[in-house]
C-alpha cells in the first residue's frame, strides 16, 4: 500500500543525508499518514481514509464534501 494522502496527494520525498564529511546518501522523507474514520454528513456514515496530518487540520476548516470535490474523490466508493 502506497504512502499517499487520499485528499492532498502527499507522497514520500527523496533527499540527501549529508554526513559530517559531506558524503551524500539518499534517504526517504515519509509523510505523516494516518488512517482515520471520518463522519460524512451527506452519506450519513463513516468513511475510512488514509490522510496526512495536514489534511486532517484542513478538514477543521473545510467540509469533507468540499475537500473531496477539490481532490476529485468519490466518497461513495470509500
Amino acid at each position: 500500500m502506497a504512502r499517499v494522502c487520499a485528499l492532498t496527494g502527499k507522497r514520500p520525498n527523496t533527499a540527501n543525508k549529508v554526513s559530517h564529511s559531506n558524503i551524500k546518501t539518499k534517504k526517504r522523507q515519509l509523510p505523516n499518514i494516518q488512517t482515520r474514520r471520518i463522519w460524512w454528513d451527506n452519506g450519513q456514515r463513516f468513511v475510512k481514509l488514509r490522510l496526512s496530518t495536514r489534511a486532517l487540520r484542513t478538514l477543521n476548516k473545510k467540509s469533507l464534501d468540499e475537500f473531496a470535490a477539490e481532490a476529485g474523490i468519490d466518497l461513495n466508493k470509500c
